[in-house]
């Protein structure tokens, strides 16, 4: 399952986020998005588990405050397409 991880602070890093998932079973992925421009994170990763174990980490981790913020955990949802940016 592929879950959605909000609301992060922007000091953490991709080590720090999978280890507090690992503690629910084994992480498969776990990525920070990043700006393109900038190169700064955006606040938001996704992390993919077995289904079983991210039901246990989305349960215990979701509204958990991490460095004064409360987490948004929940499964993300599938990618919509995008439409095209003015190219004719």
């Amino acid at each position: 399952m592929n879950i959605y991880v909000g609301n992060l602070p922007y000091s953490l890093t991709e080590e720090k986020m999978r280890s507090m998932f690992e503690q629910y079973g084994e992480v498969i992925s776990a990525k920070l998005v990043m700006d393109r421009e900038t190169g700064r994170m955006r606040g938001f990763g996704f992390v993919e588990m077995d289904n079983t174990d991210a039901d246990a980490a989305i349960k215990a981790l979701n509204k958990m405050e991490l460095d004064g913020r409360q987490l948004k955990v929940n499964q993300a949802e599938p990618r919509k397409a995008s439409p095209s940016r003015g190219r004719w």
